[in-house]
């Protein structure tokens, strides 16, 4: 008996260990739906075009950088429709701060690069669902194991491809929105 609970001990610490170092994303904006910050300013909605705080913690050994991105999973466009892209985030950060989309003011950590949305352009653009049914949004946080070779002209989709063989882990989360 006294086998079976020193044995049951180590299990649990090792499983708890093991929870604990998980890649995990988070945001002290978000929780379960968009806020007026993410919609966009236009079609109808009066929200104020901000990307989202975000932090993540416990990248994989080996992580060279980071990417991330925003994809409305329920847009009404056959292939859902990339509100935000931005990679080489160097390894050494952590948080992308409340706005840091906007290309204008050049908040994002240097070297990390916005690449093209959907509306064609870099930067953020905020939600602006249908009537309708309420859209999903997933954030994604990619660990890298080296930083892409693209620039800013590079749309989603080839973005997405070369993140596709660099990814070590990612993390997500899902909000939803609606008008």
């Amino acid at each position: 008996m006294k086998r079976f609970i020193t044995t049951l001990a180590v299990a649990s610490t090792i499983s708890t260990t093991a929870v604990a170092q998980t890649f995990t994303l988070k945001s002290n904006e978000l929780g379960g739906q968009l806020t007026n910050k993410q919609y966009a300013n236009a079609m109808g909605f009066t929200g104020e075009n901000k990307s989202p705080q975000l932090s993540w913690e416990n990248a994989p050994k080996g992580t060279e950088s980071f990417a991330v991105t925003i994809y409305d999973m329920d847009a009404p466009s056959g292939s859902g429709f990339w509100h935000w892209v931005v990679f080489n985030i160097p390894a050494n950060v952590h948080e992308l701060k409340s706005g840091a989309g906007d290309a204008t003011k050049n908040l994002i950590p240097e070297g990390a690069i916005q690449s093209n949305t959907d509306m064609g352009a870099p930067g953020f653009i905020g939600a602006a669902p249908p009537v309708g049914p309420a859209h999903g949004y997933l954030i994604t946080v990619y660990a890298l194991s080296k930083k892409l070779e693209l620039d800013k002209n590079a749309g989603p989709a080839f973005v997405g491809f070369n993140m596709h063989f660099l990814t070590l882990s990612k993390a997500s989360l899902i909000v939803y929105g609606k008008k």
